[in-house]
């Protein structure tokens, strides 16, 4: 009887200062206890000061990468996140489908922390025509539910309709991350298809300049949960907590000059995770 790690595979775009994106994926999926696989959609020139330029990885690579994963290793779950343009998204829906993993997250990423913008506009739409209707679980931020759904967000009641609105496009479940509402607490809010009354995640607000990454490493968290065979709720609440406990070990650390990483490995216990084959 051979053994094999959990798979996860990251469609995402490069940070090279290693605090989001990719990097931020692979830390996640590794520091959790699976194997981490990519698929890089675009390169970015950024740092913790912000993001001066991004350059689209082009299509016939996009797919390469992907197909090459999936092909050999065959990961069942995948977390998606910058889709910089229509054709990324529809090349990387076209390649899943093939496939056809048994868990897809997607972030989508529209703007990155120091406001630089991360995606085509024509794009926003298909995100809801292709994307969603293969999704497991979609993580938008209060701004991107707000894109996504055409409502505005300012409250827990509101971010729920947002939450029944998005679930029209297809996705099995919707994560609105609440960060930026203005409270001490901290709310998320996960709607599963189906079920009438979300599942709300309350954390407390910790102070700290290093949170760059934190959307990435909160999908690729949840992503790696499920493919350790946590149900859906289970891996939001571990991830939830994963990520908290990230960004608190990581507050007094400076790394940059301006939105720090997170702690990705705060956890001297963390082991890879094997299953038989």
């Amino acid at each position: 009887m051979t053994k094999t790690y959990p798979c996860v595979l990251t469609i995402a775009g490069s940070d090279c200062s290693g605090g989001a994106g990719i990097q931020a994926d692979i830390k996640t999926v590794s520091a959790l206890g699976a194997y981490a696989a990519s698929a890089i959609t675009a390169i970015t020139v950024q740092n913790t000061c912000g993001v001066s330029a991004i350059h689209p990885i082009p299509s016939e690579y996009i797919t390469g990468q992907i197909e090459a994963v999936m092909s050999d290793i065959s990961p069942e779950a995948v977390k998606i996140g910058m889709v910089y343009s229509t054709e990324t998204a529809h090349l990387i829906v076209e390649s899943l489908n093939r496939f056809r993993p048994r868990y897809i997250v997607f972030d989508p990423v529209m703007i990155s922390t120091s406001g630089y913008k991360l995606i085509e506009d024509s794009a926003i739409e298909s995100i809801t025509r292709e994307i969603m209707p293969v999704l497991t679980l979609i993580t938008p931020n209060l701004y991107e539910a707000e894109v996504l759904s055409g409502k505005e967000i300012n409250s827990l009641e509101s971010m729920q309709m947002a939450a029944h609105e998005l679930l029209k496009y297809g996705s099995e479940a919707v994560l609105i991350k609440g960060g930026h509402l203005k409270s001490n607490i901290m709310y998320d809010l996960l709607q599963i298809k189906g079920e009438q009354q979300p599942h709300i995640f309350k954390a407390p607000h910790i102070e700290s300049n290093n949170t760059h990454g934190t959307g990435c490493t909160l999908s690729s968290a949840i992503t790696t949960f499920l493919s350790l065979g946590d149900p859906l709720t289970k891996a939001v609440e571990k991830a939830k907590e994963y990520v908290y406990q990230c960004i608190k070990s990581g507050k007094d650390v400076c790394i940059g000059k301006g939105h720090g990483p997170l702690n990705h490995f705060h956890s001297p216990t963390a082991m890879h995770i094997f299953t038989e084959k």
